[in-house]
């Protein structure tokens, strides 16, 4: 139709797919990276290890609360925009939880971030559908399910590296670079 753009090809559809798979790869890894962590965080912020199960938990409840409300803001706000809204905002909580000064600001600042990082696999999905060809659809959604596999089996490694290297907080501060 007159005035439609022209799907994307070559680079800029292999750009985008990896822009997507990495947005899935920092939510599913942010899932996990932290609990190898917990004791050194519960340490460093004085508090109990029953106490610091919560980082987990916090982002897992919002994050399971937020996922079933995508296809409502995804319909109402555009596919688009509510992933990189979601990603931005990700982005921006990593960082605020690697720079919390408490366990409360930390577990306030997880649940932001599970919230909202409700739209990013779903969007991912959708947008990886809407992109791709039908015939090279399957294709993209398995190299791209890659990384919902390589997240959890990556994210207690690198958690527990950063924790025996550098500080505690790093586990939160490196999506921001790949956020950006």
């Amino acid at each position: 139709s007159p005035g439609a753009q022209a799907p994307l090809q070559g680079g800029a559809l292999a750009l985008t797919a990896f822009g997507l798979a990495l947005g899935t790869f920092m939510q599913v890894l942010d899932s996990t990276i932290a609990n190898v962590s917990l004791p050194t965080i519960a340490g460093n912020l004085s508090v109990g290890a029953s106490q610091g199960t919560w980082i987990v938990t916090s982002f897992a409840v919002a994050n399971g609360v937020a996922v079933p409300l995508t296809g409502w803001l995804m319909g109402r706000f555009g596919v688009v925009r509510v992933f990189v809204t979601s990603v931005v905002l990700f982005t921006l909580t990593s960082m605020l939880c690697g720079l919390a000064w408490s366990i409360e600001s930390l577990i306030f600042f997880r649940i932001l971030q599970g919230a909202v990082s409700g739209p990013m696999i779903p969007g991912s999905q959708t947008l990886l559908i809407a992109i791709f060809p039908p015939a090279r659809r399957s294709t993209a959604l398995g190299v791209w399910s890659m990384t919902t596999l390589i997240g959890p089996v990556a994210g207690p490694i690198l958690g527990g590296y950063i924790c025996d290297n550098y500080h505690w907080s790093w586990i939160f501060l490196i999506n921001v670079p790949i956020g950006l």
